[in-house]
């Protein structure tokens, strides 16, 4: 049995990976790349497989980064099933031809810009008609249910409790009279996750392929984040603020909008119940026609929520509605909440602020210090999100500067990762453990804490694959081979990328700094002489790169 590693390495997306085993070739997740740049480029790469090989394909879950290329892989000629949970399909229904919606309209953006400047115009990766099409190669199966794929080969989907039908996905393969059994963990669920059930515990591996999102970081607890929660949401309403919430569409809106409706029960001190009172008067918008579905979806698979809700639910108490909650499905109600000049409570995609209605409000609140930006959910590096979160005092948004005045607050228990403490929890768990642990999803520096972790303290043997990077799974683990990579991965050319991208976003600073300080203060003309002689010397420098 041999894999190779053809996403999520060292990165958080993109989750991509080939299985050759007892004679078939099948695939677990093609995800989308999110975030920086150069890895969106990669999305638009042809696959580094035969798509006419590919048996099947096993997904674990319906989050754009693990399931976004499904339409690409169609378009490419793939027509065999793509096995994954009931709610998994129902989701990519409606999922992907969002996606898919949202890759024609970045396509139009850009090339209303290439045109200008005389350039050929580009296709998008995929349209939402071809996200429709693909549903035919979906395949439902239910959680714990064995499904034989021929003799040598059976899987097995279990809850991961990351989102509505995530899956942790068991594989046996016989060879040679011989069985083995790799576990993909997907995404794990963060254990106290609003609505679904915690992540299943698996008894046994061979070889484990797990996440680490969060592999050096911990969550704050659930009782804590509630009244976090309702602290910063009342401190924003008294100034008649807005708080703007940064939710994918899918999971995490419904979950949020299952604490604010559960706080209700936690009535114990007068304080608290002000602050409640309050949040219950102030409409709360979804933003959002993907969620709006999304949340239907949910309705109609209740049987996955976790047993308190299920309870409540059972005496007519339904968690995803409350009275201030309202949704608005079209542009023109989204643009009127940003000409509401009552305070208001704004859940909108996507959570990392790169495409949809998020853009809008955040143009019309950053700037505002009565607001309040609170993001729930991980910001991936090179996002519109993580620049914010991570201290930016003036972003672009549709083209123009947007002064970072409002509040920003980062409630990381909300996500829906596993922190450190509970992806341990779950190697702890194995019966019989994996022979080997390769670390996917999540950045080098967190993996390397997460490795170093999981050898001290068990004793099992942990790789952090490199992109390309094809094992061979046996007694002995060893890279097999490395694929002979297109330039487009190649390191050296992606550092030069890279750079280019930084020296953009520092020319882009150094110009607003100049603005403020020496368009606008006394300064001396010969110390701005001397800066226009460095200035034409820059200039010349990136003529003669662009030239050469």
């Amino acid at each position: 049995m041999k894999i190779t590693f053809l996403g999520a390495t060292k990165t958080v997306t993109g989750s991509n990976f080939l299985v050759d085993a007892a004679g078939k070739k099948f695939i677990v997740d093609c995800g989308l790349y999110q975030g920086k740049g150069v890895d969106v480029q990669e999305n638009e790469a042809p696959f580094l497989f035969d798509v006419s090989q590919i048996d099947f394909m096993l997904l674990t879950h319906a989050h754009m980064d693990h399931a976004g290329r499904i339409p690409k892989l169609y378009n490419e000629g793939y027509r065999n099933p793509v096995i994954a949970t009931k709610a998994t399909c129902d989701l990519c229904e409606i999922m992907l031809p969002d996606s898919g919606h949202i890759q024609e309209m970045e396509i139009e953006w850009k090339n209303r810009k290439r045109k200008r400047e005389g350039m050929k115009e580009l296709p998008p990766l995929y349209t939402a008609e071809d996200a429709i099409k693909s549903q035919e190669l979906f395949k439902a199966v239910n959680y714990d249910e064995i499904i034989d794929i021929d003799e040598n080969i059976k899987v097995r989907f279990n809850d991961a409790g990351h989102m509505l039908g995530s899956s942790i996905i068991e594989v046996w393969v016989t060879e040679e009279g011989s069985t083995k059994k790799i576990v993909f963990t997907g995404d794990l669920g963060n254990n106290d996750l609003p609505l679904l059930a915690s992540p299943t515990m698996i008894d046994s591996a061979d070889f484990l392929v797990m996440e680490s999102t969060y592999g050096n970081r911990l969550h704050i607890k659930n009782e804590s984040k509630a009244q976090l929660f309702l602290d910063i949401v009342s401190e924003t309403l008294d100034k008649n603020g807005t708080v703007v919430i940064p939710s994918f569409a899918v999971g995490r809106t419904q979950e949020i909008v299952y604490e604010l409706n559960k706080i209700k029960e936690n009535t114990t001190d007068e304080e608290f119940v002000k602050k409640y009172e309050k949040l219950m008067k102030t409409p709360v918008y979804v933003d959002s026609p993907l969620a709006i579905s999304a949340t239907q979806v949910f309705r109609e698979n209740e049987d996955l929520f976790d047993d308190d809700v299920k309870e409540a639910m059972s005496k007519g108490d339904n968690p995803l509605e409350f009275p201030g909650l309202k949704f608005t499905p079209t542009a023109e109600e989204s643009k009127m909440l940003n000409e509401m000049t009552t305070p208001a409570i704004i859940i909108s995609a996507s959570g990392m602020c790169d495409v949809g209605r998020i853009k809008h409000h955040l143009k019309h609140n950053l700037w505002n210090p009565n607001s309040t930006i609170l993001f729930v959910g991980y910001q991936a590096p090179g996002t519109l999100g993580h620049r914010i979160v991570n201290g930016e005092k003036n972003v672009k948004i549709f083209g123009e500067d947007i002064a970072v005045n409002a509040r920003i607050e980062y409630i990381e228990g909300y996500s829906g990762h596993a922190d450190q403490e509970w992806l341990m929890n779950f190697v702890y768990s194995f019966i019989d453990k994996p022979k080997h642990i390769f670390l996917v999803h999540g950045e080098e520096e967190g993996q390397l804490e997460l490795k170093e972790k999981i050898e001290q303290e068990t004793g099992i043997p942990t790789t952090i694959p490199e992109f390309g990077e094809a094992y061979e799974l046996d007694e002995t683990i060893y890279v097999k081979e490395k694929l002979e990579l297109p330039s487009r991965y190649k390191p050296l050319r992606r550092e030069v990328l890279d750079r280019i991208t930084k020296l953009r976003d520092e020319v882009d600073d150094m110009a607003k700094i100049l603005k403020q300080e020496v368009l606008t203060v006394d300064v001396k003309d010969t110390e701005v002489a001397i800066l226009n002689e460095r200035i034409k010397e820059l200039e010349k420098q990136i003529l003669q790169i662009i030239e050469d």
